[in-house]
């Protein structure tokens, strides 16, 4: 989060706890939100001010107090800074659950685009308005954890759709500035063509 603004990334990411996580053993699932807390009382008012906010349908209940003091913060201006990028935390998350509750707001009169299913895709569950901003494609998506993690995971699927994969072996503790430096220098040694040549520009992430 910190190293991200300098490397050129306007928007980041973080798949913190997906929806399907809930089948692990309940001890696990306990320790993963008790970290969760952690973070979050630890680290508030800096998510604040880079921005931060939660991507999910229903916050877990025993971190939804630390998201709720964060956009009370947020209100309160503590943020954002003029460097601050768009940083997402993605909180019992499903990007298939997420493009089936667009699917159902779609308004069959209106002609079907990208642009407008990104909208509907971007704007919070139950809301079908179209009139906001589409939801940003992800230029390259970084998966930790070596040869054992070689998938998408229901994650950003949309978002994706196009994005250069980086497989890492740190595990996602452990990631840090230069494994996300590395991970940059990686994507700008590719080339990158949508039906013509592209420029990088700034960079929209997830890990």
């Amino acid at each position: 989060m910190e190293a991200a603004p300098d490397l050129g990334i306007a928007a980041l990411t973080l798949f913190a706890f997906s929806s399907d996580n809930w089948r692990r053993p309940d001890r696990m699932v306990r320790a993963l939100m008790g970290l969760l807390r952690h973070y979050l009382r630890a680290d508030l008012r800096e998510l604040v001010e880079n921005g931060g906010a939660p991507l999910g349908h229903r916050p877990p209940r025993p971190v939804a107090g630390g998201l709720a003091r964060g956009d009370c913060a947020g209100r309160a201006g503590l943020g954002p800074r003029q460097s601050a990028i768009n940083l997402q935390i993605a909180i019992d998350y499903s990007s298939r659950d997420a493009i089936a509750a667009a699917a159902a707001r779609w308004l069959a009169a209106q002609a079907p685009s990208r642009e407008a299913f990104g909208r509907l895709l971007a704007a919070p569950a139950g809301e079908a308005s179209q009139a906001g901003e589409a939801s940003q494609d992800v230029d390259l998506l970084i998966r930790s954890g070596g040869e054992n993690e070689k998938r998408l995971s229901d994650f950003l699927l949309w978002e994706a759709a196009y994005a250069e994969l980086c497989f890492v072996d740190t595990l996602w503790p452990d990631f840090g500035a230069e494994d996300l430096r590395a991970a940059m220098a990686d994507f700008h040694r590719r080339e990158r063509r949508f039906g013509g040549v592209c420029s990088v520009g700034q960079l929209t992430a997830a890990e």
